[in-house]
């Protein structure tokens, strides 16, 4: 059996490397000249840790990974809510940047034996397991999965119904060195929200000894703030202890308005569509990455064994099995964007950690 596979991002090789491990072949086209990651940090949970170790990206992960002793809230100065993780008994939560767990993720893919174009774009799929592309190709499949993004060509020219939403904020995401923000709190996560002298957030997020994500949330209304380059005195004024991180941003970042995409199904015919392409979230729970990664491979579970005529049957099975998770954590992910909730604390003994406490199929 074979599966063609549009975009070569977390979900496209993850369940690239399933499939391989299950006897299949798969082919990955990526739009790009270079297989590369977009972004720059990440967060990954039980959940998604659980699907790296049965992919065999782990041990790669978890080297040069960083590992916070805590969690926590702040909103105007005040402590709201504080969580210990990585410890026993605790949530375990891995951070780094989004190029380290693609090597490792793209790595495993190599030694799975997974084929991988690159500049090779994929402008549709038919119900029949074609993938068609840019080039001019048309390739025959057993499967054809959309991976490939929020813009997803293939889910498009399926016309399979659905709706997208944007929010009132949206996200600047940057890599700096940490400079002088180590040692004591400085090596915890901290969310810190200010309401005065406007709304900003910025999720202060260690990814090693040297390194510090920021994931810096603005309202689409207030052009100084979402603004790039971004402009230190505007972040300062809410944020004074991180002037040094701010000051080294430069012209890094990108302004993206948090949205979710919601499909009414993920499959058409011999065609399945998985991670951002049918279920895109804002980043509130940091599990845009892990419900991918969990139903590329609960994908590869399902269509172990089947022959071409009931794949259909098996990837309605697989979102029946898979889909109500994740529209959970969808539809939590969009309350706290929508509220802004989370600048109350982090609600750790709440279901929208359903997700994270969930041992994926598969693992």
């Amino acid at each position: 059996m074979h599966a063609e596979i549009a975009g070569a991002g977390f979900a496209g090789l993850v369940a690239a490397i399933a499939l391989r491990q299950r006897g299949w072949t798969a082919r990955v086209h990526e739009i790009d000249t270079e297989l590369r990651a977009f972004g720059a940090g990440i967060f990954i949970w039980d959940n998604g840790l659980r699907v790296l170790q049965a992919i065999g990206a782990y041990d790669a992960v978890a080297d040069g990974a960083y590992a916070a002793p805590g969690y926590r809230t702040e909103r105007n100065g005040v402590c709201m809510s504080f969580g210990k993780v990585n410890s026993e008994g605790h949530f375990r939560l891995l951070t780094m940047s989004r190029q380290h767990l693609y090597s490792a993720i793209l790595a495993a893919a190599r030694r799975a034996g997974v084929e991988l174009e690159t500049n090779s774009g994929a402008i549709g799929a038919t119900p029949d397991g074609v993938l068609h592309l840019a080039d001019g190709r048309r390739l025959q499949a057993d499967l054809v999965i959309g991976a490939d993004g929020v813009r997803s060509a293939v889910r498009e020219s399926l016309a399979l119904p659905g709706a997208r939403k944007k929010y009132i904020d949206g996200i600047i995401r940057v890599l700096v060195p940490r400079g002088p923000l180590v040692g004591g709190r400085w090596d915890e996560v901290i969310d810190f929200w200010a309401f005065a002298p406007r709304t900003l957030r910025i999720l202060y997020t260690p990814c090693g000894t040297d390194s510090l994500y920021m994931a810096m949330m603005a309202p689409v209304a207030d052009a100084a703030a979402s603004a790039i380059p971004v402009d230190p005195d505007v972040w300062a004024s809410c944020f004074p202890d991180l002037r040094p991180a701010l000051e080294a941003i430069g012209t890094k970042g990108r302004y993206d308005v948090y949205e979710t995409t919601r499909l009414e199904r993920w499959s058409a015919g011999r065609v399945a569509i998985v991670g951002d392409s049918a279920h895109a979230m804002p980043p509130t729970l940091a599990q845009g990455a892990g419900c991918a990664m969990m139903n590329a491979l609960g994908l590869a579970v399902a269509v172990e064994g089947v022959s071409r005529n009931d794949l259909p049957a098996a990837l309605a099975a697989w979102e029946a099995r898979e889909r109500p998770l994740t529209d959970h954590t969808q539809s939590s992910a969009a309350h706290l964007a929508a509220t802004r909730a989370l600048a109350e604390g982090m609600p750790w003994d709440s279901d929208v950690f359903r997700a994270v406490r969930h041992v994926p199929t598969g693992t």
